[in-house]
């Protein structure tokens, strides 16, 4: 009986020494990317600024998506009846690639057709450019963060060696572990940030994608109604 109460004194004595020590070896994210070094600071300057390019062009995309799906019927009634500034404020109401193009398309009525045509690809050519704008950057960081985390492995694996060279006979697990714990840290940091820029790339492509099918729709609908025979020409 004796014995089993100082089994169950040591056992709990135990549990409390081992009790801080857990504690000490739980850390917070921030305290985690703290020892990744000074390539941190560098990937939480990319994720930040890949956030603010993905916001921007997601809310651009977005609104340039904004538009009454009988807009181009509404235009057409309007050229056939003769109303062009009807058709030019209508075309104003909206922000709108689409608005633009066909803005564009209705001040060069009268022209050859095409010449008509080329202004209104030349305006979808700029609509394009304007949204495809800063993509190339946060491709940039999905294919670089990745690779400044790995540059942190490295940096720390070789201060690992060095203080296991500087320290000679005494060679302690210690002396490893912080240049490890930031190799592993970087690597983790930069895959992070690369592979949420690398979707968040590809996704804003795809919404340009449906923008340009959009704007190509509408200028062969647009082109099409010009050579429709007006209500007045019938009569």
């Amino acid at each position: 009986m004796l014995f089993n109460l100082l089994q169950t004194d040591s056992l709990a004595t135990l549990a409390q020494a081992a009790a801080p020590q857990q504690q000490e070896m739980s850390y917070s994210l921030i305290a985690m990317a703290s020892k990744g070094g000074v390539l941190m600071i560098v990937l939480l300057a990319l994720s930040v600024i890949a956030l603010y390019i993905f916001g921007k062009k997601w809310w651009m995309i977005n609104n340039s998506t904004k538009i009454d799906r009988n807009f181009i019927d509404d235009i057409r009634d309007y050229i056939h009846d003769g109303k062009i500034k009807s058709a030019l404020t209508l075309c104003t109401k909206y922000d709108t690639p689409v608005a633009r193009l066909v803005e564009k398309g209705i001040e060069r009525i009268g022209r050859p057709l095409g010449d008509i045509q080329t202004a209104v690809e030349n305006v979808g050519n700029l609509e394009v450019a304007r949204l495809e704008k800063g993509l190339p950057f946060l491709a940039t960081i999905a294919g670089g963060a990745p690779m400044i985390g790995f540059l942190g492995t490295v940096m720390g694996m070789v201060q690992a060696f060095f203080n296991m060279a500087n320290a000679g006979n005494n060679i302690d697990i210690t002396l490893l572990s912080g240049g490890i714990y930031t190799a592993m840290i970087t690597t983790v940091g930069g895959l992070i940030v690369g592979i949420l820029a690398y979707f968040g790339y590809n996704f804003l492509t795809a919404r340009i994608s449906d923008v340009v099918f959009s704007m190509e729709n509408a200028t062969i609908e647009f082109m099409d109604l010009l050579n429709e025979p007006s209500a007045k020409s019938e009569e």
